[in-house]
């Protein structure tokens, strides 16, 4: 029997999830220092990126990749920070521009990785809410996501507004004028608003499932790896995430009907994409939730609907509900996603 949660469980959580869109509106609002730091960027005209993150900011990484592929034209790469902090590897990197990404900026090996990015010719920029970190200040660029401080061991408003602060960098780098962001203040309120009763039948629908599958295309693939990470540290759900490319290739023999599918699918090439996959997903029986402004399009069991946006800055809006499914369920499960088990809010690594 499912364990009652104490009456304070969740509190942090909840508030910053609901303070997202006020996030949003200030900070497209400071839009013009970021672009101050974009000019600086564009200067040098990089001929590679690379993108060094942990847990949350490395989803936030990956959805900054799509943008700097597609937006910049440039060739873009994750890091992988023990080929540096554990195996010593130092290439040139000359002319490549690095992005750290860390809420806390306080990860020891991000901050190795920068500083050994920066000595060996890099351009290195800083995306962090905390502006006085060590990251910060080894970076020769940064950029304050300002979300303000976060209580919930679970990453929110913190993975939100990085999301939104990479956008407005690498727009400005491209010489955009950040129009695809203006609303998106309002159209996080609308979001959260329209979508809260399908949040919670899917929490009662999620309730009892033990395995989840997450799964996205383009610019979503992101918002699904996202999700499992949040269900997972919140819930204590079995959750894996597969790129809807990816998943027809093989991971898609473990689905049945004892599997919940957790599906993005917003308006755009992403989305289109996924349609022929979340058929043959929801042909073999399976639980399908689809998230995102086309889950109207597509097959599933139950639609959580979003604002429609260009579908550049999707997942900044796709991410709110599926925060409010993580916080719901964990809730419903006797849990308190303030404080997971065996969690801390920052986590050391080299």
């Amino acid at each position: 029997m499912t364990r009652q949660t104490e009456p304070s469980a969740g509190q942090h959580m909840s508030a910053e999830v609901a303070s997202q869109p006020k996030i949003f509106a200030d900070l497209v609002a400071r839009r013009g220092e970021i672009a101050e730091i974009a000019a600086q960027v564009s200067a040098r005209r990089p001929r590679f990126a690379l993108l060094a993150a942990r847990g949350s900011s490395d989803h936030a990484a990956l959805y900054a990749k799509y943008l700097i592929e597609v937006l910049l034209q440039l060739p873009a790469g994750l890091v992988s920070p023990s080929t540096t902090t554990l195996y010593g590897a130092q290439p040139d990197l000359t002319d490549v521009l690095m992005i750290s990404v860390s809420q806390s900026g306080g990860s020891p090996d991000l901050l190795e990785v920068t500083e050994s990015a920066r000595a060996r010719g890099a351009l290195t920029v800083a995306v962090t809410n905390t502006p006085d970190s060590p990251l910060n200040n080894a970076a020769e660029l940064s950029v304050d996501v300002g979300a303000g401080p976060e209580l919930a061991v679970a990453a929110t408003k913190t993975y939100s507004a990085t999301l939104l602060a990479l956008y407005l960098l690498i727009d400005a780098v491209r010489g955009g004028t950040a129009e695809h962001a203006a609303s998106l203040g309002e159209l996080a309120q609308q979001t959260l608003d329209e979508s809260a009763s399908a949040v919670q039948e899917a929490v009662q629908r999620f309730r009892f499932v033990d395995r989840v599958l997450t799964t996205g295309r383009g610019y979503s693939s992101a918002t699904a790896a996202e999700a499992a990470l949040k269900l997972a540290e919140t819930s204590y759900l079995s959750a894996r995430s597969y790129s809807g490319a990816d998943l027809l290739h093989g991971p898609v023999a473990a689905v049945d009907a004892e599997t919940g599918v957790l599906a993005i699918t917003s308006a755009g090439k992403g989305g289109t994409a996924m349609s022929e996959v979340l058929d043959v997903i929801h042909s073999r029986g399976a639980d399908v939730f689809a998230v995102g402004s086309a889950a109207s399009r597509v097959s599933a069991a139950l639609r959580i609907p979003v604002a429609e946006t260009a579908e550049e800055v999707a997942p900044i809006l796709e991410v709110l509900p599926i925060q409010r499914l993580a916080l719901g369920l964990s809730l419903a499960r006797g849990g308190d996603p303030d404080s997971p088990r065996g969690l801390n809010k920052v986590t050391k690594t080299r």
